[in-house]
C-alpha cells in the first residue's frame, strides 16, 4: 500500500471518528440530565421559592412552594398531610425523582410551614383549602398537559375534592395512604385495628379520651407505643425529615380538622364521605396503600377499582408513612405510573 493511499484511508477514519463523536455529542446533549436542573426563569434565582398570595374569605395570605427540578410535562405537586404538617418529610423524594427527571414542588399549605398563619380557624375549611390549590396552580403555570398532583394522609382528601371540581387541570392524580370516607377510616381504626392492641391498654387510651384528657403525657406515650410505631412508621428510628416536620406542626388546624389523634377521626372531616363519586374521576390515577396503614388497604384497593382506569400500589412492608418504611416499593411504583402517563 504506497503512502497516498495510507493517508486517504486516515483522513477517511478521521472523520468517521468526528462525525461519529459529534453524533455522541448530541445524543448526550439531548439526554443531559443537567437540562434538568436549567431554570428557564432568568430572574434573581431564589432556589426554586416562589411566594404566592392567595385570596381568601378573610383578605389576601402568602403561602410558600419550592420548585425542585425542570420538566415541561411532568410536575408534581406535593399535598403533605395533617391537616397541620408541613412539606418536610416529603424531601427523600430527592433522592429518587430527580435522576428520573421528574420534577416537584413543595408547598405549605395556609396556616402550614413557612406559610402565612392568620389565626383564623374560620379558614380551616376543606372547601377553601380546594380553592387555595386551584390558586397555586395557575400562579406556577401547571395545567393537564403536565400537572400530577399527589395528596398523602390528609392531603389524599384534598387531592380527592379537588379532581372531582377540577380534574380537567389535570394529567395525573397520586392519592396516597387516604381513604374515600373518614366514616370507614374511623369503623376500620375502632374494628379492626383497636382489636389489636392490648385490651388493658386500648380501655386507657379510650378513658383518657372519653375524659377529654388529651394533655395527658400518658396518651400519647401509650399511642406511640402501640399505635404509632405499629400503624404510621414502622422504623425503629424517625426519619429527621419526618422529625422535622412534625415538630412544625399547627396542631389547633390539626385537631379541629382530624382530632386529637391519628388513632380514628373526630374533627370537622369526621363524616367527609366521596366513595359515591369515585367513579366521575376521569383522569390517570394512581391508588396507594400498605398492608400496616391507619387506612384499610383492601379499602383503597377497592378505591382503585371504583375510579375508571386507577392503579393500585401496596406497600406490602409500609404503614401510613411507606415512602419511609417501604420506600423502595412506594418510589419504584410512583416514577412508574407518572411515566406510564402519556
Amino acid at each position: 500500500m504506497n503512502i497516498k493511499s495510507v493517508y486517504s484511508i486516515g483522513i477517511i477514519a478521521l472523520f468517521l471518528t468526528l462525525a461519529s463523536c459529534t453524533g455522541n455529542s448530541n445524543k448526550n446533549e439531548q439526554e443531559n440530565p443537567l437540562s434538568y436542573f436549567d431554570n428557564p426563569d432568568q430572574t434573581i434565582q431564589t432556589g426554586g421559592i416562589k411566594i404566592i398570595p392567595i385570596e381568601t374569605p378573610k383578605g389576601t395570605f402568602n403561602v410558600w412552594t419550592k420548585q425542585f427540578g425542570n420538566n415541561p410535562t411532568e410536575k408534581i405537586l406535593l399535598l403533605n398531610g395533617g391537616p397541620g404538617g408541613t412539606h418536610e418529610y416529603f424531601e427523600c423524594f430527592e433522592n429518587f425523582l430527580p435522576k428520573e427527571g421528574i420534577e416537584f414542588i413543595y408547598y405549605d399549605q395556609l396556616a402550614c410551614g413557612h406559610s402565612d398563619n392568620p389565626n383564623d380557624t374560620s379558614l380551616y375549611d376543606l372547601g377553601r383549602y380546594v380553592e387555595e390549590v386551584e390558586q397555586v396552580r395557575k400562579a406556577l403555570n401547571l395545567d393537564k398537559t403536565n400537572f400530577y398532583l399527589l395528596g398523602h394522609s390528609w392531603g389524599g382528601i384534598l387531592a380527592m375534592q379537588y379532581a372531582l371540581k377540577y380534574q380537567d387541570n389535570l394529567k395525573g392524580l397520586i392519592i396516597s395512604n387516604m381513604m374515600a370516607s373518614c366514616p370507614e377510616y374511623g369503623k376500620y381504626a375502632d374494628e379492626v385495628l383497636a382489636k389489636q392492641m392490648d385490651p388493658a391498654v386500648l380501655d386507657t387510651i379510650r378513658m383518657i379520651e372519653k375524659n377529654g384528657d388529651f394533655e395527658n403525657p400518658k396518651y400519647m406515650e401509650l399511642l406511640q407505643k402501640y399505635f404509632y410505631s405499629q400503624h404510621i412508621l414502622r422504623l425503629d428510628e424517625k426519619p429527621e425529615p419526618m422529625t422535622r416536620a412534625f415538630s412544625q406542626a399547627n396542631n389547633d388546624l390539626y385537631v379541629i380538622m382530624q382530632g386529637p389523634s391519628e388513632f380514628g377521626i373526630s374533627g370537622k372531616l369526621t363524616n367527609w364521605d366521596v366513595s359515591k363519586e369515585l367513579k366521575d374521576i376521569h383522569v390517570p390515577t394512581l391508588v396507594i396503600g400498605a398492608t400496616y396503614d391507619t387506612m384499610d388497604p383492601k379499602y383503597m384497593e377497592w378505591m382503585s377499582q371504583e375510579i375508571p382506569g386507577a392503579q393500585f400500589l401496596l406497600c406490602e412492608n409500609g404503614s401510613h408513612m411507606c415512602m419511609y418504611d417501604d420506600q423502595e416499593t412506594y418510589m419504584n411504583g410512583l416514577i412508574k405510573f407518572i411515566k406510564s402517563v402519556h
